[in-house]
């Protein structure tokens, strides 16, 4: 994200942190006066291809995959990236010693949270992919330079990674735009039959990915941060700045960590230790001490990001003061989160965003899915493996009692007796209890130290403190708090014993952050409906197909709430905080 603009990411796309900047709904601000039904994710949109034979070249700097129902323009001019054409051409085609008269096709293949990439067809046959990212996101220089070092040394151990062909870093190139040239690998996209494997594939792919991810989480690190080239590194000016801790291969190094909390918005210009980090506690503080120093310098009151909470603040501006408390209250206790296992508190890598659209999959002989290529590596920490375990976004199911349970999922004995309706619901539950079930099972047969940690009754807790502790701060800061009062809770089972508390809530503080909590998590559910009706997804895109449908549906929404208000002054106040208008995002930067 972010530089100066703030980046949105695809449907099905979308980093974990920012999930915070999904919008909420509040009960009453939006209403809906009619009955709607949670169906199954919208899938990711099919993949177009535009050559610049067929189509204008503008098409090549735009984004064309989707819209949004709200701040359009916005979204569109965050993605928007111009280049020299003919320039990326010939860097690409002699990146693999051949010459731009071989190049025959160059065509628009996918356009995801960061970057776009292009498809480049040279005589022959060969292909290869050339990815650009777009103008916001961060951070600068080191997001590149530290996927492609990411890449070449999983590439080396064996993990099936696309061979990068060259790459660019920076803007001062022939092309004007940063940029990597990767190997395009065969296959299908697991994303585009994910809802259509059965039990014996979901084995087959939870297995795979187990095994691949303990083959990533064997490599040991001398520190945390983000892996570089060190000429990379070196190349920005390696100092007290941008230090370097080099690896026994003495062609990479960590460095700073990239991850995306630590240079959102203004955070990009504070000069901050951002790593490497030498120890677990460095990196249980660093994403603290960061928002502490955004606070101190830009902070000021702000009405929630998320709209359609703020009616639940009674739409009053939020203090940082209120997070600053909280954030020091985290840095308090963040030496004692340390896991007593040191095995746990080794430094291990995995993949950012391990999900079906990062997956490519190709059949064997004996029509086996078999994962041929991780791909997305942009943004990859390299972290104590306590912060690194969980199960990957796309592929849990925890608010299900049913995966709590960890009994083998089964269908209903009467599923024949259930209407189209209900079947297509519980063969959806089936699934996504499949896949938790099957990718936890294969994880404790293949990936004994990751399932340790995966199975700490308070892992889960110990990971949000974190999380939250690092997220910017857009105008809340009741997750952290409740996080906390969880903490105090449940202190003696987080940390092993030892000393007391260092924090107290004031049992009354508690009921109301308890309070607002519920509130909240009934307005999320609300809002999981609402955006079932309109069809929109994170952010409000939609495909560029259904845009027109989606916002006929959004006005008529909002009509409906305005018409449900009881008094003028309720009505104003739902006109003026409408959570699928266009707004103003700059003060949350």
């Amino acid at each position: 994200c972010l530089g100066s603009a703030r980046l949105v990411f695809d449907l099905l796309a979308v980093p974990v942190w920012l999930s915070l900047r999904r919008p909420r709904s509040s009960p009453r601000l939006f209403h809906v006066p009619y009955s709607c039904s949670i169906a199954t994710p919208t899938r990711w949109p099919p993949r177009r291809a535009f050559s610049i034979m067929a189509h204008l070249r503008s098409d090549l700097f735009e984004y064309t995959s989707g819209r949004w129902i709200f701040n359009d323009d916005l979204r569109h001019a965050e993605r928007r990236r111009i280049f020299n054409v003919d320039q990326l051409s010939r860097l690409a085609a002699e990146s693999v010693n051949r010459s731009l008269d071989d190049i025959v096709g160059l065509e628009k293949l996918a356009e995801g949270g960061f970057n776009r990439t292009f498809l480049i067809t040279m005589r022959g046959g060969f292909q290869m992919v050339a990815r650009i990212p777009y103008p916001a996101t961060v951070p600068k220089y080191f997001a590149v330079a530290s996927e492609v070092a990411t890449m070449a040394l999983l590439r080396s151990f064996g993990l099936p990674i696309p061979d990068v062909y060259g790459y660019s870093p920076a803007t001062n190139n022939a092309a004007g735009t940063e940029y990597i040239f990767m190997e395009f690998v065969q296959g299908t996209n697991l994303s585009d039959i994910w809802f259509d494997l059965g039990e014996r594939e979901i084995i087959s792919i939870s297995r795979q990915l187990a095994e691949l991810e303990s083959k990533m989480m064997s490599i040991a690190f001398p520190a945390g941060g983000s892996l570089y080239y060190t000429e990379d590194l070196e190349n920005v000016g390696r100092s007290a700045s941008w230090p370097g801790i080099t690896l026994e291969d003495k062609r990479f190094c960590v460095g700073p960590d990239t991850s995306l909390p630590l240079w959102y918005g203004r955070r990009s210009q504070l000069e901050l230790d951002r790593g490497p980090y030498e120890s677990a506690e460095a990196v249980l503080v660093r994403g603290a001490e960061k928002e502490l120093a955004y606070l101190r310098r830009f902070g000021r009151p702000l009405l929630p990001f998320q709209r359609v909470r703020r009616e639940v603040y009674k739409y009053q501006k939020q203090l940082p003061s209120d997070h600053i408390e909280n954030l020091e209250r985290y840095l308090r206790i963040a030496s004692s989160l340390i896991p007593r296992d040191p095995a746990l508190g080794h430094f291990r890598i995995r993949h950012p965003d391990l999900q079906p659209n990062n997956i490519i999959v190709s059949r064997s002989r004996d029509s086996n899915l078999q994962v041929v290529g991780l791909i997305d590596w942009q943004h990859t920490s390299i972290l104590p493996l306590f912060l690194l375990a969980g199960i990957p976004q796309q592929l849990h199911n925890y608010d299900d009692t049913g995966s709590q349970s960890m009994k083998r999922p089964s269908l209903p004995e009467k599923l024949d007796n259930l209407d189209e309706i209900q079947q297509s619901g519980e063969m959806e539950l089936y699934r996504r209890r499949l896949v938790h079930y099957h990718y936890i099972k294969n994880t404790e047969k293949y990936n004994e130290l990751h399932y340790a940690a995966l199975t700490d009754p308070m892992g889960m807790l110990l990971r949000r403190l974190f999380r939250h502790a690092s997220d910017p701060w857009e105008g809340e800061t009741l997750a952290l708090k409740v996080a906390l009062i969880q903490a105090t809770k449940n202190w003696k089972t987080l940390t092993g014993g030892g000393p007391p508390c260092p924090i107290v809530f004031d049992p009354d503080d508690v009921r109301e952050a308890m309070k607002l909590d519920a509130e909240q998590r009934e307005a999320d559910e609300s809002l999981e409906a609402c955006r079932d009706v309109i069809g929109f997804g994170p952010e409000g895109w939609v495909p560029a197909e259904h845009y027109e449908e989606a916002m006929a549906r959004s006005k008529k929404l909002k009509e409906d709430g305005l018409a449900a208000a009881e008094s003028e002054e309720e009505r104003a106040q739902v006109a003026a905080h409408w959570p699928l208008d266009d707004m103003d995002e700059e003060e949350y930067m």
